[in-house]
């Protein structure tokens, strides 16, 4: 009988939860020297990367991975609460993702074209919700859990009417 070797989580293939951790780090220390971005997180908490990188392990750990962002931060709604009424533009989300990429080469995130494929669609569509979480008419902030990304699987976002 052959073994069956399982697939590791995004987070797993990603590092773990250290290589997030440096992600985040060096990510926050390009955006509050960019002059865009800067200005939206004036006030931080020093401890906002290591949030960030909590939630993206909650995100990307699989179904079974702790919830620990939601334990400690009170997910979803939490994140999104985070965002409302900041008004984000299109062009600070897109300089976030582009910052946020050059840090995932930076500290070393793989590269090979599936896990860029799904960590990217996921910096996109988080970043989208962030644009909509920002706006004029966000959606409840209690409509959701934090979203599960793993491999050629997605959660739907359903738009309301």
């Amino acid at each position: 009988m052959s073994e069956q070797k399982r697939t590791p989580s995004v987070l797993e293939w990603a590092g773990g939860p250290q290589a997030l951790e440096r992600l985040t780090t060096a990510f926050y220390d390009h955006v509050l020297k960019d002059p865009l971005l800067a200005p939206v997180f004036a006030g931080m908490d020093s401890e906002h990367p290591q949030h960030v990188a909590l939630w993206l392990a909650e995100v990307f750990g699989g179904p079974d991975a702790p919830r620990h962002y939601t334990e400690e931060r009170g997910g979803h709604p939490h994140m999104a609460r985070q965002h409302l009424g900041r008004g984000i533009t299109e062009e600070q989300r897109r300089r976030w993702v582009a910052l946020l990429l050059d840090a995932a080469d930076e500290v070393g995130l793989p590269t090979d074209p599936e896990f860029r494929a799904v960590f990217v669609y996921y910096i996109e569509w988080g970043s989208r919700m962030a644009l909509v979480y920002s706006g004029e008419n966000p959606p409840p902030i209690d409509a959701a859990d934090v979203p599960r990304w793993s491999w050629n699987q997605t959660p739907p976002w359903i738009p309301s009417s």
